[in-house]
């Protein structure tokens, strides 16, 4: 039998030994190197980490636009009439020059081939009048009433001709016409739309993007543009910028030509548009998350010797998930991810790495 007296003891000695043991080992540190917490204070913070390193980041705008024809045409008649003819089937390929539509031009061709005759009648009596002065055998002003009598025909009948020209609807350039709205036997008036004409061997993509960009969105920028669905991309360039910035929006307004192999792409098509603006090769980026506002302006922690220091950013370029840091940040910087609710300065952290997403 042990007395109790050595029990007691005994007891004593192993709750010494334990406590010596938790002393001992103590929580890691933000370092490689391990340090303590030190007597009686809080235990160190858990956080998360990333190492601060450059790396290439792009300025891009993503916006969305619409798909235009390269050149689109209202086909419309010049004179009111009655539909005669109509030369082009629906959705079909287009000449330029080729003729579509005709109006009923009955009166007006009869009044040409009177303007005719009388064009006809006084040139061969100005032919006359000509020979008798170069005889001296009228005055000067005789003849020049019978040239003048002359020229006014000719006017007539030039106004006549351009009237003709009006009964008819001629393609102003090759393309794909639409559908058509007028049939044979229609009354039109300058009002009333026979079809559309496109020219879709390339297209255009019309979209917009915030006022902040005035300055920056150039023509010769490049910009993909997708459209479908499934989706297809295609590469293009601006080549036009409103002058000015929409009062409504506050948006700029610029325009894309890109190609359309096979004509595959429609006008009027709802496309997603990328602009990007400038690369940059060693940019410093780190989680949007990481940054805290402040009222002097924003701030990120940076773990050093265990402890949180709080340092001030000068943010620059913003995706979704990270922003760019132009000023406070050096490349090997430990940043501090996590439990930036309760840290603050001089907190003693403990660290486990995470990647920068």
């Amino acid at each position: 039998m042990i007395p109790r007296t050595c029990i007691g003891g005994l007891k004593s000695l192993l709750r010494l030994g334990l406590a010596a043991l938790v002393l001992a080992v103590g929580p890691t540190a933000c370092s490689n190197s391990e340090s303590q917490s030190g007597g009686g204070g809080p235990a160190p913070l858990t956080v998360d980490i990333a190492v601060v390193m450059p790396q290439a980041l792009e300025n891009k705008i993503q916006s969305t636009g619409t798909l235009l024809a390269n050149e689109e045409v209202e086909l419309r008649p010049e004179i009111s009439g009655r539909v005669t003819e109509v030369h082009f089937d629906e959705g079909s390929r287009i000449r330029q020059g080729e003729l579509l539509l005709k109006i009923n031009d009955r009166e007006l061709q009869a009044e040409f081939k009177r303007k005719s005759l009388e064009e006809k009648l006084a040139s061969g009596e100005e032919a006359r009048r000509r020979s008798l002065l170069e005889k001296n055998g009228i005055s000067q002003e005789e003849y020049d009433r019978s040239l003048t009598a002359l020229q006014l025909v000719q006017a007539e009948r030039e106004v006549i001709e351009s009237q003709l020209a009006q009964t008819e609807i001629i393609a102003p350039m090759p393309g794909v016409v639409g559908l058509r709205y007028v049939s044979v036997g229609t009354y039109v008036t300058p009002t009333r739309l026979v079809a559309t004409l496109q020219r879709i061997d390339s297209m255009k993509v019309e979209f917009s993007v915030p006022e902040k960009y005035v300055g920056r969105l150039t023509a010769g920028i490049a910009v993909k543009v997708t459209v479908g669905d499934p989706p297809t991309e295609q590469l293009g360039r601006i080549f036009a910028v409103e002058s000015k910035v929409d009062l409504t929006t506050r948006t700029l307004k610029a325009r894309a030509r890109l190609p359309n192999p096979g004509e595959r792409l429609i006008p009027g098509s709802f496309a997603r548009v990328e602009i990007t603006l400038e690369h940059i090769a060693d940019a410093l980026v780190i989680p949007a998350s990481a940054i805290l506002p402040q009222l002097d302006g924003q701030r990120v922690f940076l773990c050093e010797n265990g402890k949180a220091r709080s340092v001030p950013v000068t943010t620059g370029i913003r995706t979704d998930r990270s922003v760019q840091i132009t000023s406070g940040l050096a490349p090997g910087d430990t940043l501090i991810l996590t439990g930036l609710l309760q840290v603050g300065e001089g907190t003693m952290v403990r660290v486990r790495e995470a990647p920068v997403p």
